[in-house]
């Protein structure tokens, strides 16, 4: 059974660099954390079951410990895309997530 991506079952959660494009583009389950508490709210999300996709800031994901990285990375419900924050290269900034994840341009 695919999964339901509808932007209702999509959470974000980061920097609010990071949230601030998303809440624009209609994304509403956006959390602004950061560091410990960015780790928290990521853990309780993810394990509610309440989202198919979870988008969270790369610096988040440096700060998890290696079992919960490990089941994180290898989960398809919830699926996790870890970005990193404004400004990396073309390849992988925000822009071009959320281009090939939701189908939106933000540069447009």
């Amino acid at each position: 059974m695919k999964p339901n991506t509808s932007r209702e079952n999509i959470a974000l959660i980061g920097e609010r660099s990071l949230v601030l494009g998303f809440r624009l583009i209609g994304i509403e389950n956006t959390f602004i954390a950061e560091g410990d508490e960015g780790v928290k709210k990521f853990r309780e999300i993810f394990s509610s079951k309440k989202y198919s996709l979870i988008i969270v800031s790369e610096n988040i994901r440096a700060r998890l410990d290696r079992k919960f990285r490990s089941q994180v990375e290898v989960s398809s419900d919830p699926l996790v895309v870890f970005l990193p924050l404004p400004g990396g290269s073309e390849e992988e900034s925000v822009e071009y997530l959320a281009k090939k994840i939701l189908g939106v341009d933000l540069r447009a």
